[in-house]
């Protein structure tokens, strides 16, 4: 009698682009070090930091990967292509995640295959303590909301997601890599759920600076960025014609999809 074989432990990759952000990737790079479950490699992709950005990942242990092309799309994807792991999880440089991300994440991907994605939410780890809470549950909700009646699916959330680097290469040729007013995470999802399942994932906690919605101009970058994302994907993905779309897969998918009574039969 042979043993039976033990399947191997999918391999996981993080992927962190980084602009002139050393203080914050210091901080989140000691946090992803204490982790229950340590990723495999870390890539930190420098967009063309003038400061000490990479000297810092370098000294972490982290992959440094040069991006000179501007904009956070073009530095996301660029990480995503060189990740070795079998998931691909990403988070921003000012982020903090909690000790057991890594592991959340990884655990909820190798528990549902079905599942390409998972995305979790946010709370805030600066800024006026008592408007921390209200603040972020309104920052993402209004994402979630806004978002998912053009997308007709979950959004992901950049600075929590995970995903399989299978349904990357699925879709890596068709993502706007080379648009720097693209929302990377917004854009990344019109095409993974396009073709695959994303999920939210409560239990991955994760923190994030205040510091973006610090003042006017970078607000209202932000949203013209989405505004930007969302009509880039027209006529072809105009709400009414996407949710068509993805009603007509998703129903040739339950097709397919064996029922118990003729499994048994």
């Amino acid at each position: 009698m042979t043993d039976a074989v033990k399947p191997s432990r999918p391999t996981v990759s993080v992927v962190i682009p980084v602009k002139d952000d050393d203080t914050e990737l210091r901080r989140c790079l000691r946090a992803l070090a204490l982790q229950t479950r340590l990723p495999d490699e870390i890539v930190v992709v420098d967009n063309g930091s003038t400061d000490s950005s990479a000297e810092v990942a370098r000294a972490l242990g982290a992959r440094v990967v040069r991006c000179d092309e501007p904009g956070i799309p073009a530095a996301s994807s660029c990480g995503y292509d060189v990740a070795t792991g079998d998931y691909i999880l990403r988070l921003d440089a000012d982020c903090l995640p909690s000790h057991t991300w890594v592991a959340t994440m990884t655990g909820a991907l190798r528990a549902r295959p079905e599942v390409a994605a998972f995305t979790g939410g946010a709370r805030f780890i600066d800024g006026p303590r008592r408007l921390r809470r209200p603040l972020a549950a309104l920052y993402l909700g209004a994402y979630a909301l806004v978002t998912a009646s053009a997308l007709g699916h979950l959004p992901l959330f950049g600075s929590n997601l995970a995903f399989r680097a299978s349904a990357w290469r699925d879709v890596r040729e068709a993502v706007h890599r080379h648009d720097p007013e693209m929302h990377d995470d917004l854009d990344l999802a019109f095409h993974l759920g396009d073709r695959h399942r994303i999920r939210y994932l409560r239990r991955a906690a994760m923190g994030i600076s205040m510091r973006p919605f610090g003042d006017r101009t970078g607000f209202r970058r932000r949203v013209r960025r989405g505004y930007h994302t969302v009509t880039a994907h027209w006529p072809e993905d105009f709400p009414p014609v996407r949710w068509q779309k993805l009603a007509m897969r998703r129903g040739l998918h339950l097709l397919r999809v064996p029922t118990p009574r003729s499994r048994a039969r």
